[in-house]
């Protein structure tokens, strides 16, 4: 606001834009004039009159009449600092909105992220279904999962953890292609790529396999980048501005088997190794705290901290152990695997695909060889679907909170989340200070 005695200029601002507004005291009066130059920084406001243009050129509203619409109690964030505190901006989204116009820029890019995800499948004759939250047992995936209770029902319920078994009922069902955009829930850790609550695309596609699946990842990512931000080429950019790193996602993509990309990263022959010298190499290149680690758990963690952050261009690394996808089809070329790919790009494991088991016999035997002695979260109810016939399928499930990040060059989850998880503050905000009436 600029106070000129007998006239006030100030800036209106929505969503779109800003606009300059006039008030003059011989048009509104004293009194209005007098709470006009009062308002402060944040109150909302209506205003009627005429347009005209500045001797500078800009745009403004002449103004004949304005109603105060809601009082701004408390001041934004300081004009031309901003909020700075990066835990306050996640705390308190909406302050970080009104300060950083590149904020709600990204949120609204997601946005259309998720719309051109659901264009690009609703296209191919993919129907967008919708599955249970609260599950009975916790499947698809393994991970620790929330547990709630239900009264009525007097069971406990678990958050999903992946709506994974419920599509594959679906595909028996006589759903050929079907997908979710779910919320997921893990009780698991907080870290500038993972949050308790995150969203997933999950896609299943009778009669196709991880090939399909490859090949509808390598149309889908690119479609969605040039439609929404009309580029290939995804520029990620240091804390200065400068240009780090540009990702080019025009396929086609690199196809890499896991084991050759662990042989070249960390020693020819290494999947061949015995199980303690794959510890001793482990522990030789930083990792800590895998003693008493099986031999494919050791080899997967070398992956996951070594090889896959050298990941940067899209890759499809393929044919993971089977001990690490009990859901996967059994590799025909090597039984060792499974037919599966994870899309790598920037260093973090962006989307899986599977061609998914569909034998009910051998995927009673991997389940039960990855529930144990714990019988009790063994779903049944998904075996004895299968029972009844799934057609070979493949299937994928695409982190959306990651490509968000992946094409708006976000380096933290919680910045492409609206409101991400936080440890809840003990201390409160300071009291307000209530205006008097006539403000």
């Amino acid at each position: 606001r600029r106070d000129m005695g007998k006239s006030v200029f100030a800036d209106l601002r929505d969503e779109t834009d800003r606009i300059q507004v006039y008030a003059q005291k011989n048009v509104l009066g004293d009194e209005a004039f007098a709470r006009f130059a009062h308002l402060d920084l944040g109150d909302i406001l209506g205003v009627e009159g005429e347009l005209f243009t500045t001797r500078t050129g800009e745009l403004t509203v002449k103004i004949s009449s304005y109603t105060l619409v809601a009082k701004a109690l408390r001041p934004p964030p300081e004009k031309w600092h901003g909020l700075q505190d990066i835990e306050a901006r996640y705390r308190q989204r909406y302050l970080d909105l009104i300060s950083h116009p590149e904020a709600g820029a990204r949120f609204r890019q997601r946005s259309r992220i998720v719309r051109a995800l659901r264009r690009f499948l609703d296209d191919r004759g993919f129907l967008e279904v919708e599955t249970p939250m609260m599950q009975a047992i916790a499947g698809g995936a393994a991970a620790k999962p929330f547990v709630t209770h239900h009264d009525a029902l007097g069971c406990d319920l678990y958050l999903r953890i992946a709506p994974e078994l419920f599509l594959k009922r679906l595909l028996v069902g006589g759903f050929e292609r079907v997908y979710e955009i779910n919320r997921n829930f893990r009780n698991e850790g907080i870290s500038r790529r993972h949050n308790p609550e995150f969203t997933m695309l999950e896609v299943y596609q009778a009669w196709g396999d991880f090939q399909t699946m490859m090949t509808l990842a390598e149309a889908m990512i690119p479609a969605v980048a040039q439609e929404v931000f009309g580029t290939l080429d995804i520029v990620h950019r240091a804390a200065d501005g400068a240009s780090e790193k540009v990702i080019h996602l025009a396929p086609p993509w690199e196809r890499k088997t896991w084991r050759e990309l662990l042989d070249h990263a960390v020693a020819p022959g290494f999947m061949d190794w015995p199980v303690e010298k794959k510890r001793e190499k482990a522990q030789h290149l930083g990792l800590r705290d895998i003693k008493g680690f099986e031999d494919f758990e050791v080899a997967n963690q070398v992956f996951e901290k070594v090889v896959q952050p050298t990941l940067i261009q899209p890759i499809f690394v393929t044919h993971l152990p089977k001990e690490l996808v009990p859901l996967a089809k059994t590799s025909k070329e090597d039984p060792a695997t499974v037919d599966v790919f994870e899309l790598c790009i920037n260093g973090v494991e962006i989307a899986p695909g599977y061609s998914e088991q569909n034998d009910p016999v051998e995927q009673r035997e991997r389940l039960l060889a990855q529930v144990g002695h714990e019988t009790q979260k063994l779903d049944e109810d998904f075996l004895v679907a299968l029972e009844h016939g799934m057609p070979p399928a493949g299937g994928m499930g695409l982190g959306v909170d990651r490509l968000v990040m992946l094409l708006t060059g976000a380096e933290s989850i919680r910045d492409v989340i609206l409101f991400p998880q936080l440890k809840p503050l003990d201390d409160s905000l300071p009291p307000i200070r209530i205006p008097e009436p006539n403000l």
